[in-house]
């Protein structure tokens, strides 16, 4: 069982995580399937059925996908570098 405390951290991270693929999903200057997997993420991190660690690997398995993209510029690149490791943490 995750404790109190570390499930305010985790929610925490996922909070982090929807913030910047908030920012990927909305920034025009970006590919619309990389937008299209940021939203797909920010929805499977949303999940309430599941646990954070559930939702985190969901998230990380898309977001793995997306980035062998060539067309991906390399800003957008390095946040979702960010998001994977703040969801990385996450365990059950």
């Amino acid at each position: 069982m995750v404790s109190k405390k570390k499930l305010k951290e985790y929610e925490e991270r996922i909070k982090q995580a929807l913030v910047i693929l908030g920012q990927i999903s909305e920034d025009t200057t970006t590919p619309r399937n990389i937008r299209r997997a940021a939203k797909e993420s920010m929805d499977a991190l949303q999940v309430t059925e599941y646990t954070p660690a559930v939702r985190a690997s969901n998230v990380i398995s898309i977001l793995d996908e997306i980035l062998q993209d060539p067309n991906m510029p390399p800003y957008t690149r390095v946040k979702l570098w960010n998001v994977m490791s703040l969801l990385e943490a996450i365990k059950d």
